[in-house]
């Protein structure tokens, strides 16, 4: 099962705040007071009034997104930025194969990253999501990492994590919902199907 995302995550309020009167915003909850934010073509025009430009090019840290950040849209979340840090997180993974990609702004600036990493053989804390999260101030907790931590492995893609947020879902959703069967005593058959493990997200 493969796993796929291009999203701002911040704070929660700062979010909502800054894109209140956004038409193609849509904030998903995540755990920790955080939210994400899936940056679809139509946010990005919505932002800065072009389209976006998307790199075919391999990951490389030359060009280390697929969506190319535009000065305009940087300048966006570099803006944002002066309410607390804001990182732009993306990942893509099939059997395996990928990588993950992350940058983080801070007081109005650039304040780690960008850093891409195709392998992902080093050590958790390091892979690109994670070493983000944990500069956006992520605690540790019970899950293995920052990106379980928040609930980033609830959903599977960005289109999910639209879906997720129209309907206003928390982080907990699908262990919520599983446990409300569960209490109702329902046959196995008919249990909702639960996200996958964090390591089948496309991460051996």
């Amino acid at each position: 099962m493969g796993y796929q995302l291009s999203a701002v995550v911040a704070d929660a309020e700062l979010l909502r705040e800054q894109t209140a009167d956004l038409d193609h915003a849509v904030v998903g909850e995540l755990r920790q007071d955080f939210a994400l934010l899936p940056v679809t073509p139509q946010l990005v025009e919505e932002l800065t009034g072009a389209l976006p430009d998307f790199s075919t090019a391999d990951r490389s840290p030359e060009e280390p997104f697929h969506l190319v950040l535009s000065p305009a849209l940087a300048d966006v979340l570099a803006r944002w930025s002066r309410s607390g840090p804001v990182a732009y997180l993306e990942a893509e993974f099939s059997g395996g194969a990928g990588y993950q990609s992350a940058i983080v702004w801070l007081g109005g600036g650039v304040s780690w990253g960008p850093r891409v990493d195709n392998l992902l053989d080093g050590p958790r804390s390091e892979w690109p999501l994670n070493a983000a999260l944990a500069r956006l101030g992520v605690e540790p907790g019970a899950w293995i990492d920052p990106f379980a931590e928040l609930g980033l492995h609830v959903e599977r893609s960005t289109a999910g994590w639209l879906a997720h947020g129209r309907r206003r879902l928390s982080a907990d959703y699908w262990d919520e919902l599983a446990e409300e069967w569960e209490n109702r005593q329902s046959g196995g058959e008919q249990q909702p199907e639960r996200p996958g493990p964090v390591g089948d997200w496309g991460i051996p």
